[in-house]
């Protein structure tokens, strides 16, 4: 794999805007509100989305991403017209279709190795280790990050566990005190 610096593949994909210009939601404002992460942390994970794309261009093989990258590349395949008619076929010069798993023991072994490989060919072909807080161990990515759902907050009041746990063994203590004070 040739060097991304070196690439005008990478060039492109680096240079391309997601969205248009002039919108009142950016592309990063939105996957920013859509993942509960601040601005910073999505213009990151767009970052690492472009890593992606020039790893499923280059690699020579499948290629996984991590959830957070994942997150992008859903959005960024809602922006139809930029997706289909300008990033795959002038900047891509390529389809890049998105191929989600099938189920089963066989698929998750699967996508675990295609994982793997993909950070990998990302080590080899950035010359560096991946974010950790973008591209996790496979064991979260195919353990805990499939377990997130989409909430609306305002149907609900969210709690981490730790406080919710804490929480309640508050309220259990309180309630056997008070039963063994009357």
């Amino acid at each position: 794999m040739s060097s991304p610096s070196d690439d005008a593949l990478w060039q492109r994909i680096a240079d391309h805007r997601i969205g248009p210009a002039d919108a009142s939601l950016s592309f990063t404002a939105r996957l920013a509100r859509e993942n509960r992460w601040s601005e910073g942390h999505a213009q990151r994970v767009i970052g690492e989305y472009k890593r992606f794309c020039y790893l499923a261009m280059r690699a020579g093989h499948e290629v996984t991403p991590s959830d957070a990258v994942d997150q992008a590349w859903h959005l960024h395949l809602s922006y139809t017209r930029d997706y289909w008619q300008v990033f795959c076929p002038q900047v891509l010069q390529a389809e890049l279709h998105h191929g989600p798993t099938q189920g089963g023991t066989a698929e998750r072994e699967r996508f675990y190795r295609q994982y793997a490989d993909t950070l990998a060919a990302y080590e080899a072909a950035f010359s560096e280790v991946p974010p950790a807080d973008i591209w996790p161990a496979a064991r979260r990515r195919f353990s805990v990050d499939p377990q997130g759902v989409r909430v609306n907050f305002s149907d609900g009041i969210m709690l981490q566990r730790r406080v919710a746990l804490a929480l309640g063994l508050i309220v259990f203590v309180t309630g056997w005190l008070a039963g063994r004070m009357m």
